[in-house]
């Protein structure tokens, strides 16, 4: 059986069965081509769609590939969650070489992401997984951990206390995750918006 080709890994698998069966090449499907289909079919069609033989189609195989991976559905879900929130998923998610950007580039990037539409339904179907599951919960708590120690030491770099950073650290965390879940009903940010509430909880300068 023929599947993907390629050497570098895709962001998101695209093609049908008939697609895939007619390139040329072969490699054994990998765990993270079936969390990146899982990915796909969520944000096309819902969470709801996530199903063995829609993820199959997705990557033009069949449900023998599936299950020489996964025992069902459930652990393949489980373990797209934990691979979106993984550390080693941050390049997919844009969070990659952070740390080398000037620090206010640093926290536009991030203002950038999380206003990405991909990032917040994504996010969005990880975190009502992580209601009843307490794997995935685990996994997003470890990725909003690292989130906030990222903010906290680019704003430790701007010069603010260690108790400073932490606490408008923690205030930028809930206002992402806020975004999160309160995106569909209040207006988007603009850019000009989101560089306005950086400057405004990163100012040194008391209120007026």
């Amino acid at each position: 059986m023929t599947e993907e080709p390629g050497n570098a890994r895709p962001t998101a698998p695209v093609s049908k069965r008939k697609a895939a069966a007619a390139r040329g090449g072969a490699r054994r499907l990998g765990v993270e081509d079936w969390t990146d289909a899982a990915l796909a079919v969520l944000l096309r069609d819902g969470v709801a769609a996530i199903t063995i033989a829609k993820v199959c189609d997705e990557l033009g195989v069949t449900k023998g590939s599936f299950y020489w991976h996964f025992d069902g559905i459930d652990q393949l879900l489980e373990t797209t969650a934990q691979f979106w929130c993984a550390d080693h998923n941050d390049a997919a998610r844009g969070f990659k070489d952070l740390d080398e950007l000037p620090v206010q580039e640093r926290l536009a990037r991030m203002g950038a992401l999380l206003t990405g539409e991909r990032v917040w339904q994504v996010e969005l179907a990880v975190r009502d997984w992580a209601r009843t599951n307490a794997k995935v919960a685990e996994a997003v708590k470890a990725l909003d951990q690292r989130i906030f120690h990222t903010l906290s030491k680019t704003l430790i770099e701007l010069g603010f206390s260690a108790e400073q950073a932490e606490m408008r650290a923690g205030l930028m965390c809930f206002a992402g995750i806020g975004f999160v879940h309160g995106n569909q009903n209040l207006p988007v940010p603009t850019e000009d918006q989101r560089r306005e509430f950086f400057r405004f909880i990163t100012s040194t300068e008391p209120p007026a």
